[in-house]
């Protein structure tokens, strides 16, 4: 039969990313393509552990239903946490556990966001937060970046612009797909700006904790002083993606939204799993974690780094990331880079074209995303020497 789907659905596409992966699937690929920690950064017996110990005593609070907001010993323990890092404030901000953190930014779309709506980004972005944003139908409008983020004349000029601009959606921190990081200096910028014409900010903060170089920088949420700034964050990268635990601190208010929202979406995120994260941080020791895993980072970041200054064309620039995951490479202009990241494939190395981070796929772009997190360190050497010979027989 003919399906008639719904005009939030017609227009979405699958995730390239995830369409990519599966071309890596054969052991024969390597792949620079996927978005996923270390498999050596799991602190997988700590969760065994954990696991075992609540199910043998405890085993009813980790199988029965919960309530929306989340496991209560967790919530509080991320309160002080967010909290000494001036990102919750306990008079104004509640806090709720999401599955994952993509859940928290799809709620806060979903709470503030009606059709034909607009909702600023980061251009380029993170592929899974976009297209959460189109499911709702609303007006996307991407904004070009420089090094120290997004550019504030643009960001202005896209809220004069548009009708009904509601949100402005950044990744402050190693964003992806770029590995930039927004200095301190634009994130006020970018506050003013959201305060001048009275719009939200949805600071989503997956990769804050696993910088390894240079000093952090203080959260947008911790400069705002009149309730406008939505803070995401997620487990995923400092203990493990499949546990689906995120949350959300952001005026009570927008909680209790998000509450009812995730009440229809599926009702609570998994206990066991909260449970997981609570221990976890109460019961180990979390910054001899991350020492660790931003040492594994720091690692592997700068063996493909060393490999693309050695192997790669010199038309081909990249960032330096100092966190997070991913490497931002853009090809000489005027080049295909969709014919570039095809012929990589065809050598089976897997790399992500820029446009699957895009607003709009045909927006111009002559770059790709390279992750250095899940490639073992002779996947890295061998890609990126597989990479160089190719560019430099197209460029050179």
């Amino acid at each position: 039969m003919d399906y008639l789907f719904s005009n939030k659905v017609t227009g979405l596409k699958a995730s390239a990313i995830r369409e990519i992966l599966k071309f890596t699937a054969f052991p024969d690929v390597i792949s620079f393509a996927a978005g996923n920690p270390a498999p050596e950064a799991f602190p997988a017996e700590a969760v065994k552990e954990i696991t075992r110990r609540t199910l043998t005593e405890n085993p009813v609070a980790a199988l029965q239903y919960s309530i929306t907001e989340g496991y209560t010993p967790l919530r509080e323990t991320l309160k002080k946490r967010l909290a000494s890092q001036h990102s919750f404030n306990g008079d104004i901000d509640d806090l709720i556990i999401t599955s994952g953190g993509q859940q928290g930014n799809e709620l806060s779309c979903k709470v503030f966001l009606n059709e034909g709506d607009t909702l600023i980004c980061e251009s380029p972005s993170f592929i899974g937060s976009l297209n959460s944003f189109k499911s709702y139908n609303v007006n996307l409008v991407g904004v070009e970046m420089d090094e120290e983020g997004i550019d504030p004349e643009k960001l202005e000029a896209a809220i004069k612009s548009n009708k009904n601009v509601k949100i402005i959606y950044l990744i402050p921190n190693f964003q992806n797909p770029t590995g930039k990081c927004t200095s301190l200096k634009r994130r006020k910028e970018v506050y003013e700006i959201a305060r001048k014409y009275d719009v939200m900010i949805l600071e989503d903060n997956p990769y804050g904790e696993i910088r390894f170089e240079g000093e952090d920088i203080p959260s947008i949420k911790s400069l705002d002083t009149d309730g406008r700034v939505i803070y995401v964050g997620s487990f995923s990268k400092i203990l493990a993606p499949g546990i689906r635990v995120g949350f959300v601190s952001a005026p009570k208010e927008v909680i209790q939204k998000i509450v009812v929202c995730k009440q229809v979406a599926d009702v609570h995120t998994n206990i066991l799993a909260q449970i997981i994260a609570d221990e976890f941080l109460n019961k180990y020791d979390i910054d001899a974690h991350l020492e660790r895993i931003r040492g594994i980072y720091r690692a592997k970041c700068g063996l493909m780094l060393s490999e693309i200054e050695k192997n790669f064309s010199k038309k081909i620039s990249v960032t330096r990331p100092q966190g997070g995951l991913f490497i931002w490479a853009t090809l000489p202009d005027g080049c295909d880079m969709t014919g570039f990241c095809k012929k990589a494939v065809e050598a089976k190395v897997a790399v992500v074209p820029g446009n699957a981070f895009t607003v709009h796929e045909d927006d111009p772009t002559s770059s790709f995303r390279l992750n250095f997190s899940t490639p073992t360190d002779e996947q890295l050497v061998r890609g990126c020497e597989i990479l160089g010979k190719m560019s430099r027989e197209m460029f050179d």
